[in-house]
């Protein structure tokens, strides 16, 4: 069992290692033109670092507490050098993340005796929500779980669709209602049909529209009081997916969903596609919110549970 689960894990690996290539590229061109003609790590390295970490996405708050935490470093060992900085750079950002909250973990599981574990997943049209719901599905799945979706996003034709579409794939049930229909009450009809089929997980897609954050709040509100009439204590998580690809944008994608809702953990997708990747550091850092799935290729596998550590050692290859 080990040795193919060790397989498993290799293969994870080397699917993490490619999904961060461009943004591995990116970083290291730029960090190398930092550090051009110098061996110590001196102020001038430091100022060039601190461009560097903006502009790869990692964001300004995260980058001022990178470049603090260099700079007590070469203070403490007075002389650094420009080699040892890729060293530094790795070590201090695990630290940072170490202190998010950031889980560990490294299968899609489940807390016991939560059943059904209601997942409520928001996010902006675009970000990959559906996308991951249905590849979240797969591997709840594959891991022995019965999963019911339920499509409350009733604004769009198209997102009922597209949920319809991974239920088929996945070969999990959907309940779902017309366009336009109450997105609590198919909430409630998703928890009620998946309590009466003993299911394991629940996943509610939601609307993803930002234009009104009062009636986005007001809606998920009442979503989740419909839902705790069946279920007390749900939704047990509230899934936030952004998109890494729009860098800067999925912060402000961030921050207007925390101020509606009660975020409980983040997906960051479309790794594979961008040089942005350094987005998932300044997110995971700036919200204390945990990363709980990265996104880093097309393939139904290719969603991964986010560990800090095999990001961090990806990244930093």
């Amino acid at each position: 069992m080990s040795f193919f689960k060790n397989i498993f894990n290799k293969e994870k690996k080397e699917t993490l290692d490619k999904g961060l290539e461009k943004s591995k590229e990116s970083f290291f061109g730029k960090l190398s033109k930092a550090v051009v003609g110098k061996s110590k790590v001196d102020d001038d390295v430091l100022d060039n670092l601190e461009e560097v970490l903006v502009s790869s996405d990692v964001g300004v708050n995260t980058t001022l507490k990178v470049i603090d935490r260099i700079e007590e470093r070469v203070a403490r060992d007075k002389y650094v050098g420009t080699d040892e900085l890729n060293v530094i750079l790795r070590e201090e950002i695990a630290g940072l993340l170490s202190e998010t909250n950031v889980g560990n973990e490294t299968d899609f599981t489940i807390p016991e005796n939560t059943k059904p574990y209601v997942v409520m997943v928001v996010g902006v049209n675009g970000a990959g929500k559906t996308t991951t719901i249905g590849k979240l599905a797969n591997q709840f799945k594959s891991n022995g779980l019965k999963v019911v979706l339920g499509a409350a996003d009733t604004f769009r034709a198209a997102a009922i669709d597209q949920l319809q579409v991974w239920a088929d794939r996945v070969d999990v049930p959907i309940v779902k209602q017309n366009m336009g229909s109450d997105p609590a009450s198919v909430a409630y009809d998703t928890l009620t049909s998946a309590v009466a089929q003993d299911a394991d997980v629940v996943i509610i897609d939601t609307a993803g529209r930002l234009h009104n954050k009062v009636n986005l709040m007001n809606e998920l509100t009442k979503i989740k009081r419909v839902m705790q009439k069946v279920v007390g204590d749900a939704p047990h998580d509230v899934l936030l997916v952004l998109d890494g690809s729009t860098g800067q944008n999925a912060f402000e994608q961030a921050k207007q969903f925390t101020k509606a809702t009660e975020v409980t953990s983040l997906a960051v997708t479309k790794l594979d596609g961008t040089a942005k990747g350094g987005v998932v550091i300044g997110i995971s850092d700036q919200f204390q919110i945990p990363v709980k799935y990265i996104g880093v290729g097309e393939g139904i596998n290719d969603l991964q549970v986010f560990n800090k550590h095999e990001f961090v050692d990806s990244f930093f290859k």
